[in-house]
Formats: structure tokens, C-alpha cells, sequence
């Protein structure tokens, strides 16, 4: 098995899926010998992640490896707590890690605070009482226990300086003896002594020295010591050196210190070595900071490296010229930027430098024909790519000058963009962004000093807008400066003369598809017919920086409130003072508290609830499928099983029906009713010597309804199918054919007719529970389903024999019953086509044929002897009494076998 997992890293290092042999590796973990446990320990760490599935079968494992004696195997489990403890999980094993920091090993108190530091990384509330573990863990005798300590503490004092100003001196102790060769040989890396604990003690020192000149002034003499040590030789000794620099950049400035830093910056710019010379441009970029002078002393090797074809060095070289510029070398930093941006296809890189650009244009432009010429390159050049701000902010700026009280100057500025812009306009192809920029300048200053007339300006607008018609934007940018202008000249009181190709320009923005730029052509409209005194209140000129004052209170409204409140209005009340109102950020930060209080629950599962239990019975679930069904596909038809608890008429109209007929049943066997189902059950009572089905019974007419249509499924294949296919939405023709309601009306309703109630029964019956609707209505032409449906007089002919016979009436086969049918069928169809004949006709033509049962072997002719003949008096009394009750009769007489059967 050992040899299994083995392999099983190697497919999952191919990128295969093998977690078909992860359990495997779980249980290894559990093994008694030592190479298979580590070997587990290393598969599961590689396997799993911490928030798997698996996690939770290996926690009482590696809780009981955290105890035990065999140091490697402890060592095992602390590896595998680093990897695969979250945060749910820590709570489980923090007691014994922590109870490992004084174990005689030193791995295992390494390995515990490496674990101990992954917690923290996790959640460092949970470690948060540890911190003096890790002090102490500082001062241990094993150089490996305490380099793993300045890992967390890093982490503990970059989130909290203050609290450990006073660790100051013991780091600067331990990396003196370290500098010194203190440590054993063991720690030595290319003949450095620890050079990888020394740069986690600079680090360190860095944060703590920091605007701090006190403890800084303690850190001068080690930093000082390590800058003679290096040995500039090697990779690792120049790793050290440049964290020495970045050291002397973060403490108190020091003189001695800065020189030193600034030789070995020197040696990095010299070196023939891409990566030193890396290093030292970034060293270069933190000393300038301190010292500026630094910088102008290997001006040389920065632009050697400005032309570097390493195009890393080249970025990080234009970091420090962004860095290093001034009023100065602004010119030919920026100048050497724009160059470099068209030289580049990384957009990314481009925005971030076209950006650096504009910044720097802003604050250390020499002229302001120098700074409009840049920001068209920048433009030009960019594109699209420029921020949306670094638009709106040189818009700004060239509406406010450059803050000083020199109005000429501001108007210069604003002349030469002007100027510059209608020379750019030009050209075949602008940026959109730059395009809005000209807009907004010439509807601004297009005519504000004279030198251009309105028409030239409008001219050159409706060229903008027409040459870039896709463009909604500038557009609309267009629009408003076509407006402006015209404003201006009317507040100036100069006749407007608008342009044929602005009139066009109007026409189709006035019957544009967008809302912005027919909403802007119809302001042009209304302002182009105002006078000179409203224009100039409207649009003042050269006031698109002055400040709008918002009257947030909304006084103006106070007169109109206070004689609402006198007419009966209700006054406001503030939504902090109303009552019952549910203020949402409790809700959003009880969610949030959930969410972050969620741990990891170990007792059991609760049972899964039957959400219909409180309406249907234990029977009528075990033996039923539910299959729901919406009341809209039903429109003419309301279904109701006897099984479902009678309720109100108001809740019941409410629920959702369930339709149960034709699902097949699964429980008892097929050739007789379950007796444990009330809905089957009948009971049989002899009435001058017929025996007939009980009327109070409760299982009702509709129940031998259900059993027939059930019937059907179970020995139809179709019918299987079809009833199946009722879960998935049939249609009305499959819902029909699958109830068995619908293959013979006429026959349905007879069968229905075998249990003779009295009409105050009925009227009981109907004002306590809602029946459904009759199914059945003769006024319907007789609709045949081609599919073999049940004779409903088979099983009439089988209620009047004894109750053998009934179940042998209920097993004959629906088969042998649509072949074998009695002579009555003939009857029935000629009682259906004359709907209109009287009741003594058919009860006549009913009296006529002999009828023979196909089971029994007897005649139901006596049923007809006992019967005494219709009364049509009270049939009409009896229909009328069901029409005041709410129940329609159907076409034909609804008494006809109540009075055939007494």
C-alpha cells in the first residue's frame, strides 16, 4: 500500500485525479509503523486541502500522535497540522502544540511554532494569548527554535509596532552574534553565517527603527558591521546587502550609514549582472527619498539602464525617473516616457505611464505651451487607454488656471488650447476621450477672445459630431458646445446665424433614438429662442468652475409645507423616530456575526421530517406516490382523495390539490383491496333481499372510481407509462385517459349511482364537506377512449350478488369485460342518444331484455321487479332540491338507478 500512495503522488503530480485512493491514504496515518504512518502523513498533506471532506477522519489521529513519544512521529503530525488544521479544527489540537513548545527536541518546538504561526495566519484571534509563548521562544537555545520565532513575531509587529519597542535590543543582540560567527557552522550558507536569519532581523529592525531615532540609534553600529562583512562575491551576500540598504532607507537617517548604502548601490550599477543592476535602480529609488544628491551622482549608470534592452530594467528605471523628477528634468523625463509608451504594446503598462505623465505635467510644467502639447500627446498617443479623470482633471485645469491672481495667463493658456485643438481636429482619427476634451475646451473658449468667429467654431463642432455619429459621447459633448456658443453670442447680443449643417445636425437629434441627445438638441432649441438677460442668467460665461450652493435643508419648500400642515397634511417624521420600522444594517450585521460565528458541529444529524404527515395518513403515504398537480390544468375537474383529512372550504381552496388517481399503488397485491386502506374499504348491506353497498359508508362512489382507474394502470403497460408520465406534465389528452374517468361518462356515472342516498343526505353531505363537481355531465356528447376501460355494470351486476362474488367480480380482467359486455350496453347507447325521451319510456325499455351477470350466472332481472316504477313527481321534487343546494343535474334523469334500485 505504501508503494500504492507513492504512485499515486506521482499521477496527481502528472495532473491525473486520484482520489479514489485517498481514503487509503487516510487510513495509513492510523498504521502502527513508523515509515507507513510518515508516509501517510506526506501523501494526505499533498492530497487534501484543508476544508476536504477527509479532514475530519484525521483529527483524533493527529491529536493522538501530538502525544506520543516518538519524537518523529510528532513531528509527522505537526506537519500535517500546518497543512491541513482550519479554523474550525484549531480549537481541537491548540492545547497540545502549545504544551510542545517545551518538548526536550528541538524540531518539535521548531515544527510548533511553525504551526503555532500558521494559526495566526488563519485566525489570529485564536493565538492572540499565545504572544508571550513567543518571547520566550526568542531567548531558546537552539539557533533553528529561534529563527522560526522571528517569523511570527514579524507578523505580530508589522500589525503593531509599539508593542515590541522594547524587543529592539534583543534583535540587535542576536544579529551581532550572528555577524560575528556565533552560531554554528551548520547555519553557514555560501560562508555567510545565517544570511537568511540575518535579513529577517533587518526586516524587523526596519519597522522598529522607523521615525523612531531612539531605537534606531541602537541599530547603527550591527548595520554598520554587516555593511564591511558582506561579501559582495556572492548571490546571498548581496541579498543581505540590499536589505541592509532597505534597513538604512526606514530607520533615522545616518550619514555614515547613507555612504555606505551608497557604495554598494554603486557596485550594483556597475555590475554586468541584469538582476544587480535591478537591485540597485530599486535601492536608488528608496535612498532618493532621504537624500536626493544620491541620485544626480550615477545620473550615468541610470540612463544606461534607461536603454537597457531588458525591458524589466527599463520599467523600474522609469519608476526612479518618476521618482527623481523635478522642474528641472521634467522636459526630458516626460518627453523620454511618451517615447517609451509608443514603443510598448502592454496597455496596462501604458495607462500607468500615460497617467505618470499627466501627473507629472501638472505639477512641474515650465510653460503652459509645454504642458497643452504634452497632454495632446499623451492623448494622441494613449488614446482610449487614458483614465476618464485624467480628462476631467485637465478640464478643470484649464478652466482654473494654474491658481495664481495672473488673469492673462490663464487666458494664454486657454488660447493656446484652443489654438491647438482646432489644428488637432485635423487629423483622421482621435480618441473618444480626447474628442470630449476639444469639445468641452471650444464651447468653453472656442470665442473668447475674438480670434475665431461663432460660425467657424459651430463648424468645426458639427464636423466632430458628424464624423463620429457612432459616438454618442461626443456627440452630446458637441450639442452642449454648440449651445454654449450660441448662448454667448446671444448674452453678447449678436445676431445668430446657425449653420445649414447644424440645422440638419438639430433636426435628426431632435428625432434621435437616445433620450441624452434629444433631451440636449430640444434645450438648444428653447435657449436659441430666449432673451439676451434669461440667456445670461442660464449659461454665464466662464463660470464652469464656480461653486453651486445646494440648499440641502429645502427651504424654499417651507411656505408650501406650513400650508399643507393647515389644510390637515400629516407632518414628516424622520425615519430614525418612526415606530416599527427595521433598520437593515442589524439584520446585515447579525448575518455577518452567523457567518463568522460558524464552527464546526459535532453532534448528530436531526432526523429528516415528512412534511405531509399532518395532512395525510401513514397508510395513504406508504401506499400513494404525491403527485402535485396546479388547478390551472384543471379548469373543469376538482379532485379530492378520501384520504386527505376534510377541512374548511377556505383552507382548502388555498392548498395545492394533489392528484392520486391513476398513480399506481405499490403496497398489497393486485387480485384484492389492502385492508389497511379505509379509502377501498366497503361495506354491504341486504335491503329486501338485494344486497346493495351501504350509503353512510364512507368510502364513497368516488373510491371505486379510484380503484378502477388504479386497476387499469396495474394490468395496462400503457397505462403504467402513461401515469408516469403525469410527473413530468402531460397533456389533457394523457390526463384523462390515465384517471379512468374519462373512457366512458355515462358508465361512470351509473356506477356512481349505485349508492342510494336521500336528498336531506345530500344536502348534509354538500354544506358539510366541498365534493368536488360531478365529472360526469350527460349534456356532453359520449366521448369513447380507445384505450379498454372497465364495464361499470359488471361490477353493479357484482355488488347484488353475495360478497364472494364481489371479489371475483373485482379480478376479472378489463379485457374480458370490454368483449363480454351484457345486452344492457345496447340500452344504455340508445338511453344516450335519446336525451330528450321521458323516464317511463326508459324504464320500460329497460325492463324488456333479460340480463345476465357473466360471473354469478344470474339474471338482474329481479333488481327491475323489486324496484318500483319511477315517480316523476318526486324526481322533479328531488331535482329541484339538488338545484337549491349548488349541484347542476345532468341532462339525462339523475334519480333513474336510485329508483331501479329502491
Amino acid at each position: 500500500m505504501k508503494e500504492y500512495i507513492i504512485r499515486l503522488v506521482y499521477v496527481e503530480m502528472l495532473g491525473h485525479d486520484a482520489s479514489f485512493g485517498y481514503i487509503h491514504a487516510v487510513k495509513m496515518i492510523h498504521d502502527d509503523s513508523l515509515l507507513v504512518k510518515r508516509t501517510g502523513y506526506l501523501a494526505v498533506t499533498l492530497f487534501l486541502n484543508e476544508d476536504h471532506d477527509l479532514i475530519i477522519l484525521i483529527v483524533n489521529t493527529i491529536q493522538k500522535d501530538l502525544k506520543s513519544d516518538n519524537y518523529l512521529v510528532v513531528c509527522a503530525a505537526l506537519n500535517a497540522v500546518c497543512k491541513l488544521i482550519n479554523e474550525e479544527t484549531i480549537p481541537a489540537v491548540l492545547p497540545q502544540i502549545v504544551e510542545l513548545l517545551a518538548h526536550p527536541k528541538e524540531a518539535v518546538r521548531k515544527k510548533a511554532i511553525m504551526a503555532l504561526h500558521r494559526f495566526y495566519q488563519k485566525s489570529p484571534s485564536s493565538v492572540s494569548h499565545l504572544v508571550s509563548n513567543f518571547r520566550k521562544r526568542l531567548c531558546d537555545n537552539d539557533p533553528g527554535v529561534m529563527g522560526a520565532t522571528l517569523c511570527p513575531l514579524f507578523d505580530l509587529i508589522t500589525n503593531d509596532v509599539n508593542s515590541y519597542k522594547d524587543l529592539v535590543i534583543s534583535f540587535v543582540s542576536i544579529l551581532k552574534q550572528v555577524a560575528e560567527r556565533r552560531l554554528p557552522k551548520a547555519y553557514d550558507y555560501h560562508q555567510m553565517p545565517a544570511p537568511f536569519i540575518q535579513i529577517k532581523l533587518l526586516k524587523i529592525l526596519a519597522l522598529l527603527g522607523s521615525s523612531d531615532k531612539q531605537a534606531s540609534e541602537n541599530m547603527y553600529t550591527v548595520v554598520g558591521d554587516i555593511f564591511r562583512k558582506c561579501d559582495s562575491s556572492s548571490n546571498i551576500g548581496n541579498a543581505v546587502l540590499y536589505e541592509c540598504i532597505c534597513c538604512v532607507s526606514s530607520i533615522y537617517p545616518n550619514h555614515k550609514l547613507l555612504v555606505s548604502a551608497a557604495d554598494a548601490i554603486s557596485r550594483f550599477l556597475k555590475s554586468d549582472s541584469h538582476n544587480l543592476k535591478y537591485m540597485g535602480i530599486d535601492a536608488l529609488g528608496r535612498l532618493i527619498k532621504i537624500s536626493p544628491e544620491i541620485a544626480e551622482q550615477h545620473q550615468l549608470a541610470v540612463i544606461d539602464c534607461l536603454e537597457d534592452p531588458d525591458d524589466t530594467l527599463k520599467r523600474k528605471t522609469f519608476e526612479l525617473l518618476y521618482k527623481m523628477t523635478k522642474s528641472t528634468n521634467v522636459e526630458v523625463i516626460v518627453d523620454r516616457m511618451i517615447d517609451y509608451m509608443n514603443s510598448i504594446n502592454d496597455n496596462h503598462y501604458k495607462t500607468e505611464i500615460a497617467s505618470r505623465c499627466v501627473e507629472l505635467a501638472e505639477q512641474f510644467a515650465p510653460s503652459n505651451q509645454w504642458f497643452i502639447q504634452t497632454m495632446n500627446k499623451v492623448f494622441e498617443h494613449a488614446g482610449d487607454l487614458v483614465n476618464i479623470k485624467v480628462a476631467h482633471n485637465l478640464m478643470r485645469l484649464i478652466a482654473e488656471g494654474f491658481g495664481e491672481d495672473d488673469d492673462t495667463a490663464d487666458s494664454q493658456l486657454r488660447s493656446s488650447a484652443v489654438e491647438s485643438y482646432l489644428h488637432i481636429l485635423g487629423e483622421p482619427k482621435l480618441p473618444s476621450v480626447f474628442l470630449q476634451v476639444i469639445c468641452w475646451v471650444l464651447g468653453e473658449y472656442g470665442t473668447a477672445d475674438g480670434k475665431y468667429s461663432a460660425s467657424y467654431i459651430t463648424g468645426k463642432l458639427c464636423d466632430v459630431a458628424e464624423a463620429y455619429s457612432n459616438d454618442e459621447t461626443v456627440k452630446a459633448y458637441a450639442v452642449t458646445a454648440l449651445m454654449k456658443i450660441y448662448a454667448f453670442e446671444i448674452a453678447a447680443g449678436r445676431k445668430v446665424d446657425m449653420l445649414p449643417e447644424c440645422h440638419s445636425l438639430m433636426e435628426e437629434f431632435l428625432a434621435s433614438h437616445s433620450t441624452d441627445l434629444q433631451q440636449r438638441a430640444y434645450e438648444l432649441q428653447a435657449v436659441i429662442g430666449l432673451d439676451a438677460h434669461a440667456v445670461e442668467s442660464i449659461l454665464p460665461s466662464d463660470a464652469s468652475c464656480e461653486d453651486i450652493e445646494v440648499d440641502k435643508a429645502l427651504s424654499f419648500l417651507n411656505d408650501y409645507i406650513q400650508e399643507s400642515i393647515e389644510k390637515g397634511a400629516q407632518p414628516y417624521i424622520p425615519e430614525s423616530e418612526r415606530t416599527g420600522m427595521l433598520n437593515i444594517s442589524n439584520f446585515r450585521n447579525q448575518d455577518h456575526h452567523e457567518a463568522s460565528s460558524h464552527g464546526l458541529r459535532f453532534e448528530a444529524y436531526e432526523l429528516p421530517k415528512q412534511t405531509v404527515q399532518a395532512r395525510i395518513p401513514p397508510a395513504s403515504l406508504a401506499s400513494t406516490e404525491l403527485v402535485p398537480v396546479p388547478e390551472a390544468m384543471y379548469p373543469r375537474e376538482s379532485y379530492q382523495t378520501t384520504t386527505v383529512p376534510s377541512v374548511s372550504s377556505d383552507a382548502a381552496s388555498t392548498e395545492l390539490k394533489l392528484r392520486l388517481d391513476g398513480v399506481q399503488k405499490r403496497w398489497g397485491r393486485q387480485t384484492h383491496f389492502p385492508s389497511t386502506s379505509t379509502s377501498n374499504s366497503t361495506s354491504l348491506k341486504t335491503v329486501n333481499g338485494i344486497t346493495q353497498v351501504d350509503g353512510s359508508n364512507t368510502a364513497n362512489s368516488r373510491t371505486r372510481e379510484t380503484y378502477d382507474s388504479r386497476k387499469q394502470v396495474e394490468i395496462s403497460p400503457e397505462k403504467q407509462k402513461l401515469a408516469a408520465s403525469l410527473f413530468g406534465g402531460p397533456s389533457k389528452t394523457e390526463k384523462k385517459s390515465a384517471t379512468g374517468h374519462k373512457s366512458s361518462k355515462p358508465s361512470s356515472h351509473m356506477v356512481k349511482s349505485h349508492a342510494p342516498k336521500s336528498s336531506m343526505e345530500v344536502a348534509s353531505e354538500k354544506t358539510s364537506v366541498q365534493q368536488p363537481p360531478d365529472l360526469l355531465d350527460f349534456g356532453e356528447p359520449t366521448v369513447r377512449s380507445t384505450a379498454p376501460s372497465l364495464d361499470p355494470f359488471k361490477d353493479l351486476e357484482g355488488l347484488l350478488e353475495p360478497t364472494t362474488q364481489v371479489s371475483s367480480a373485482v379480478n376479472h380482467s378489463s379485457t374480458a369485460a370490454v368483449t363480454k359486455s351484457p345486452d344492457i350496453m345496447g340500452l344504455y347507447t340508445e338511453t344516450t342518444a335519446g336525451a330528450h325521451h321521458k323516464d317511463s319510456d326508459i324504464l320500460s325499455g329497460l325492463s324488456k331484455p333479460p340480463m345476465t351477470n357473466m360471473v354469478g350466472g344470474t339474471t338482474t332481472m329481479q333488481v327491475a321487479q323489486s324496484s318500483k316504477g319511477p315517480n316523476l313527481k318526486d324526481s322533479l321534487e328531488k331535482d329541484a332540491l339538488v338545484r337549491q343546494i349548488g349541484v347542476t343535474p345532468s341532462s339525462q334523469n339523475p334519480n333513474l338507478f336510485k329508483d331501479i334500485l329502491g
